[in-house]
């Protein structure tokens, strides 16, 4: 189901708790919602829907990946860019890195560990921060 994006910078700040696969309904929604913000949008954490649950999806390449409580256990290659979001207006400088790796689980709950380069790590990091209440 395609839901409105959240906006509120005080709902946006709560930091997102674990997701279980009894939040599957919501790992759909952000999929749907996504692929309803195409022209302007690469990717979405559940809270930018109004859930507090550690769920990101990211546009990597022509497929969208839907990531269950994702955490970054390497990065590599920092740098600063200006970023902005669906959720709040203009854009605003941040550090990034090149290249991470991330540990989530899967649209199955399956433990996957992959790394990431380039715009779609940039990407999963932004969303990464919508799940700790950072706001870029």
């Amino acid at each position: 189901m395609i839901r409105p994006i959240v906006t509120s910078p005080i709902m946006l700040r709560m930091p997102s708790v674990d997701a279980t696969p009894e939040d599957a309904a919501t790992g759909q929604d952000l999929l749907d919602t996504l692929a309803a913000h195409t022209h302007e949008c690469v990717g979405m954490a559940a809270n930018m829907i109004g859930q507090r649950k550690r769920i990101i999806v990211v546009q990597d390449g022509p497929r969208a990946t839907l990531m269950y409580n994702p955490v970054i256990v390497e990065r590599a290659n920092e740098y600063e860019t200006e970023e902005g979001c669906l959720s709040l207006p203009g854009t605003r400088p941040t550090t990034r890195y090149r290249r991470i790796k991330v540990s989530y689980l899967d649209e199955s709950f399956q433990l996957i560990t992959k790394t990431f380069s380039g715009y779609t790590a940039q990407i999963i990091q932004h969303e990464i921060d919508h799940c700790n209440g950072v706001l870029i």
